[in-house]
């Protein structure tokens, strides 16, 4: 039942209930008028007697519409008042109760859910900016500290060539982790700005998949990991060719950092209708339910064993490129067992030629 039949309805029960209580009134009224006849009261108290008993009507009709005002409608706005000075306060735990159960909610009762619907949502945001900053923070010192620390011990007189080597590669390490952050932080914001709008074009993935793919050679050869490749000789998609190819450097470099040496690293491309599925699945050390849910959010890393090797972001910026090109990902992985990146794009009905 909707709003409008209820407020229909409600409208008149009211009527109704009043109606019965002004026709018992009167009757009331007509036997006063009577006994007053019949015992030959003076003209005066015939006067007084009724003015009085409509007035004490009018008194309990008042008061009885007060109270039901207030608990219908005064009540639950204060508690709405003061929780929007809460709000307006920083305080998102406030929770306003509607007034009625779910069958009989009337329109301020939808203001009400819908402002605790905003208020939740305000404080998950308010949350997630507190953690943003806690982690951007934490994510540009580390890089810092361990700069500052190196530079410091180079600088000493006692440090045999080998350390020194030591000391530059790990601060180069550190800057190009501390620029790759910046860059992921700058990319991802513009695309959830919309500052970078995709421009489609029709092209070969496979061709992109297998560019992306041998970049990452010397990496799969040092830690003797057997990469697999399957993948089709043509699949026409339209899409914004570097922005995907973030996405498929990001899954490759991911599942390659995860995977133990002398493992397996598989590419598979399949194409199936007005859709193709790619695939980057490992046998690597696997993810947790726990990771899984929270996998693609910003600066989140499940496995901490591998936290000096990234950022938390990538992930973040493959899902938000896949959004913007109408595309989808999915995972799945079994602890000590490995993970699968499931990514479905459509095709192109057209061929470049």
């Amino acid at each position: 039942m909707n709003i409008d039949t209820r407020r229909l309805r409600f409208s008149i029960s009211l009527f109704g209930v009043y109606f019965l209580i002004l026709l018992l009134m009167s009757g009331i009224h007509e036997g006063l008028t009577v006994f007053n006849t019949h015992f030959g009261m003076p003209a005066m108290v015939q006067i007084i007697i009724p003015i009085a008993y409509w007035a004490l009507v009018a008194l309990g009709l008042t008061v009885f519409t007060g109270l039901w005002v207030k608990s219908v409608y005064e009540i639950p706005m204060k508690n709405l008042a003061e929780a929007t000075n809460k709000v307006a306060h920083g305080d998102f735990s406030v929770f306003v109760p509607s007034t009625h159960v779910m069958e009989k909610q009337d329109y301020l009762d939808r203001m009400i859910t819908d402002f605790n619907k905003m208020v939740e949502e305000l404080g998950s945001i308010e949350t997630l900016k507190t953690d943003f900053f806690s982690n951007v923070s934490h994510e540009i010192k580390m890089p810092i500290a361990i700069i500052q620390s190196n530079a410091e011990l180079l600088s000493a007189k006692y440090l045999t060539l080998e350390q020194q080597q030591e000391c530059t590669e790990t601060i180069l390490q550190s800057t190009k982790r501390l620029s790759n952050l910046i860059t992921n932080m700058l990319k991802l914001n513009k695309l959830e700005k919309q500052a970078i709008q995709p421009m489609p074009q029709v092209y070969n993935l496979c061709d992109q998949l297998c560019e992306c793919a041998l970049q990452f050679k010397n990496i799969w050869e040092q830690k003797n990991i057997e990469f697999v490749a399957d993948i089709e000789e043509r699949t026409w998609i339209e899409a914004d060719r570097e922005l995907l190819e973030l996405v498929w450097n990001n899954l490759l470099s991911n599942a390659l950092k995860f995977t133990a040496a002398n493992g397996t690293v598989t590419l598979r491309q399949v194409s199936s209708g007005k859709t193709t599925c790619i695939t980057i699945s490992d046998t690597g050390c696997g993810m947790e339910q726990k990771t899984l849910e929270r996998i693609f959010d910003k600066f989140y890393q499940g496995d901490t064993s591998h936290s000096m090797e990234g950022n938390g972001l990538g992930l973040a910026l493959v899902k938000r490129i896949l959004e913007l090109s109408d595309g989808t990902i999915h995972v799945e992985s079994t602890p000590g067992q490995g993970s699968a990146f499931m990514v479905e794009l459509q095709s192109s009905p057209t061929q470049s030629k």
